[in-house]
């Protein structure tokens, strides 16, 4: 646009100048007049002239700056959705919002701690391809981190085939509640493991993953441990170990959890005592409790069956079967207990 108004103007001095030569004013006083302002004219000219080059420029420059203002924005959006993927839900909004401070601080808590493997993961994985391992792998941590977080759990670390994960901070709902949603969550898992079991048991894989979790309640130390330079947001303490410990004797596809959850939860779970325990670095005899099931009263878990043993696995959602495939479910059923009590 401003090189459109620069060239009217060329135009119209020029015309004014060819004006002088050719003598369109008879009074040479006005033709003088009419010079001189002519030449204040294309002064004036010349000086808008540089002034809007310069504030083309310096648009320009603006809108320079501005792109490259735009391109770092996006690069450093990118990096932070990278970074997430390395850090717990919680602990990234925690950090990125300023609530907490990336430094070298602790406290103590009570929190419920998960721990969780995969039984005979050494034997079980010793004849997969590495390609397979990985899909394996890769699968389980996805599938459970979805139900980790749809539960609220804040995930700690992976450590090879295990899951650490805990309820209590950076953010909690109250210590019971925290107890009974890792409850929960751990139910959910197992759930799902079973379904994943099926669906690798029909790609080909002769033993699936097995899970195991324990699950205890108590004080731990958690926040940030390291140097200035490298840092870790976890937690440590003897109730993080006993966790651990919980999860070693549970069993295949089982849920084991300190006296200490089961207090906490045992008006939404079914379970039945085991024998207690010794755990290193704990003086008194652990007594625990493994998990047989949500109860009747907790509405939405109970639409859910699960039944498992040699020989045999039933498994219905009700969530899923409605209608028609309800009907032919229900067919099925039928079958299946004429053919055993035939069998019988």
């Amino acid at each position: 646009m401003s090189f459109e108004i620069f060239d009217k103007e060329t135009a119209v001095i020029d015309g004014a100048k060819k004006a002088l030569k050719r003598g369109v004013f008879e009074d040479p006083a006005h033709a003088k007049r009419f010079e001189g302002l002519l030449k204040e004219y294309e002064k004036l000219f010349k000086t808008s002239k540089r002034l809007v080059r310069l504030s083309d420029r310096n648009e320009a420059e603006l809108n320079k700056l501005a792109k490259s203002l735009d391109e770092k924005n996006s690069m450093l959006e990118g990096l932070s959705n990278k970074l997430s993927k390395y850090l717990s839900p919680q602990v990234y909004e925690s950090i990125f919002s300023g609530g907490r401070d990336v430094k070298l601080s602790t406290e103590r808590k009570k929190l419920t701690v998960f721990f969780s493997d995969i039984k005979d993961f050494t034997q079980t994985t010793d004849d997969l391809q590495p390609e397979d391992l990985t899909y394996l792998l890769n699968k389980y941590f996805t599938e459970m981190s979805k139900i980790a977080l749809e539960h609220g759990a804040t995930i700690d670390k992976f450590i090879g085939d295990a899951m650490l994960m805990f309820f209590g901070d950076p953010e909690s709902r109250g210590i019971k509640e925290d107890a009974r949603a890792c409850v929960r969550m751990a139910i959910a898992m197992q759930r799902k493991m079973a379904e994943l079991r099926e669906i690798w048991h029909d790609k080909g894989y002769e033993h699936p993953f097995q899970m195991r979790v324990g699950i205890n309640t108590g004080f731990c130390n958690v926040g940030n441990f390291g140097s200035d330079d490298r840092m870790d947001y976890t937690i440590i303490g003897g109730d993080v170990n006993l966790a651990a410990r919980l999860e070693g004797q549970a069993d295949p596809s089982g849920i084991l959890m300190s006296y200490e959850t089961y207090a906490l939860v045992k008006d939404i779970v079914r379970a039945e005592p085991r024998e207690p325990i010794k755990v290193k670095g704990i003086r008194k005899e652990v007594k625990p409790y493994a998990v047989l099931d949500i109860l009747e009263g907790v509405e939405e878990e109970k639409l859910f069956i699960r039944r498992e043993r040699e020989g045999a696995l039933f498994m219905v959602d009700l969530n899923k079967l409605q209608g028609e495939e309800r009907t032919q479910a229900l067919a099925e059923l039928e079958e299946i207990v004429a053919r055993l009590k035939e069998a019988s």
